[in-house]
């Protein structure tokens, strides 16, 4: 090779130059870890803030936590806005740049909360600190889904999408265990009185400086958005790539209205089976079988482990077998077997960790391919917004309400209607996986 080569190479652009696929994997999978421990952190450790932010209702000792919790709804519902906007700047502006300023929104908010006045200091100041910091958390969890997903399958090499996608769900099981762990050690090394004063808060600063760790190493990723990699190719100054044409806000929506919908209908049965299964379960068992609640929150740490375990098996089978094998398997198999499941629940040991084990392997066939499904369905241009908004929004819809959906059938006398419930919306699921071209073998649209 020439000096002339030798120069040219070493002037060559890191964002040109192939990207090392281990390093773009941990920028996302560890980033995204941070950024569901954070979300998580704040469920598991409302029962010792409550009392400090939201004032008691009179002779209702339930008031504070009641209060936490429909902050935490907020923060749901926020999801789609964060899936929109974050997703509309990972088209515009490159994957890299969203995933930094996520991560960034997850730790600023993070920092709010440990930050958080209490009532008796501050008055109504406090729960609206709260609020805004779980408004921004709710913003950074909805465009982290768009901004990881397409990253993480853009920077798979061939044949490996699936492998790749199922690290989205791999490290979002990471930061949820990381959570409940945290939570765990803090209540174990402290007194009931200690958490309720402060111990809360150093779970959430130690999320703070865990966003800055996760900053770091996103910085060190390369772009994988198309366009942006063309302007660096072709020399483009700043000022020349922001005048070039960009995608607008609503442009995955009003041109590709077909796959927006697709999304919906992808996810529907999807996000239902994942928090039932994931996160309610325990809370069923409790409620509907008289389960011992730490059994429950052993049975449902055991289970989150095997079920991180079993994702990159599940993206491996796609890459080599195809999505939709995985997808039906997955449907067909809720929509035929969540009642049953679900009636087998009792307070057994055994029997529920039976019973959740079961589910996550099905569940597997949807969470292990998810990312690469969705980012398969759009084109580059508009990949991020075209996943993000419709995905959140159905998350918000049916995902996040199981718990309370569970719950109100329970309340109005129609525990059984709820199996039922998970079972219909699989259905719907199958009915548009049947739908969907196989797309595995093909290569994922410029």
């Amino acid at each position: 090779m020439s000096n002339a080569e030798h120069l040219a190479k070493d002037r060559t652009p890191d964002s040109v130059r192939p990207p090392s696929r281990l390093r773009q994997l941990a920028a996302a999978s560890i980033g995204n870890a941070v950024e569901w421990y954070d979300w998580y952190a704040y469920s598991f450790l409302a029962v010792y803030f409550a009392e400090q932010v939201f004032p008691k209702g009179t002779g209702n000792s339930l008031v504070p936590l009641l209060s936490t919790f429909a902050v935490f709804a907020v923060g749901f519902f926020m999801r789609p806005v964060g899936g929109l906007l974050m997703g509309a700047i990972a088209d515009r502006h490159g994957r890299r740049t969203a995933l930094t300023l996520t991560i960034l929104l997850m730790g600023g908010g993070s920092l709010l909360v440990a930050l958080t006045p209490t009532y008796t200091a501050t008055g109504v100041l406090a729960p609206l600190v709260l609020v805004l910091a779980r408004l921004v958390q709710g913003l950074s969890v909805g465009g982290e889904f768009a901004a990881s997903t397409t990253f993480l399958v853009e920077s798979a090499g061939p044949g490996r999408r699936g492998l790749f996608s199922s690290f989205q769900y791999v490290s979002t099981t990471a930061g949820q265990l990381l959570a409940s762990a945290i939570a765990a050690l803090l209540a174990a090394l402290l007194t009931e009185q200690q958490m309720g004063e402060w111990g809360w808060r150093v779970a959430f600063l130690i999320g703070a400086l865990l966003s800055l760790l996760g900053l770091w190493i996103r910085r060190g990723a390369q772009e994988t958005l198309p366009q942006a990699l063309h302007a660096v190719r072709a020399g483009e100054t700043p000022i020349e790539q922001r005048a070039a044409d960009r995608p607008g806000l609503f442009e995955a929506l009003r041109r590709h209205p077909r796959q927006s919908l697709l999304i919906c209908g992808i996810t529907a049965g999807g996000t239902i089976a994942y928090y039932t299964w994931t996160t309610y379960l325990p809370t069923y068992a409790q409620v509907n079988a008289g389960f011992d609640k730490g059994e429950a929150l052993t049975v449902g740490t055991l289970s989150l482990i095997f079920f991180a375990l079993l994702q990159p098996l599940g993206g491996l089978l796609s890459d080599r077998i195809g999505r939709k094998p995985l997808l039906l398997g997955f449907s067909l198999g809720f929509a035929v077997l969540a009642v049953p499941l679900l009636h087998l629940v009792t307070d057994s040991f055994v029997s529920l960790l039976l019973v959740q084990c079961a589910g996550m392997v099905l569940l597997t066939g949807y969470t292990s391919v998810a990312a690469a499904v969705n980012a398969e369905v759009f084109p580059a241009r508009v990949r991020a917004a075209g996943i993000g908004f419709p995905y959140s929004l159905t998350v918000a819809l049916f995902g996040g309400t199981a718990p309370y959906v569970g719950t109100w059938f329970k309340q109005a006398g129609h525990a059984d209607l709820f199996p039922w419930y998970v079972a219909a919306l699989c259905l719907v699921s199958f009915l548009v996986y049947l739908t969907l071209p196989e797309t595995a073998r093909q290569e994922l649209e410029k």
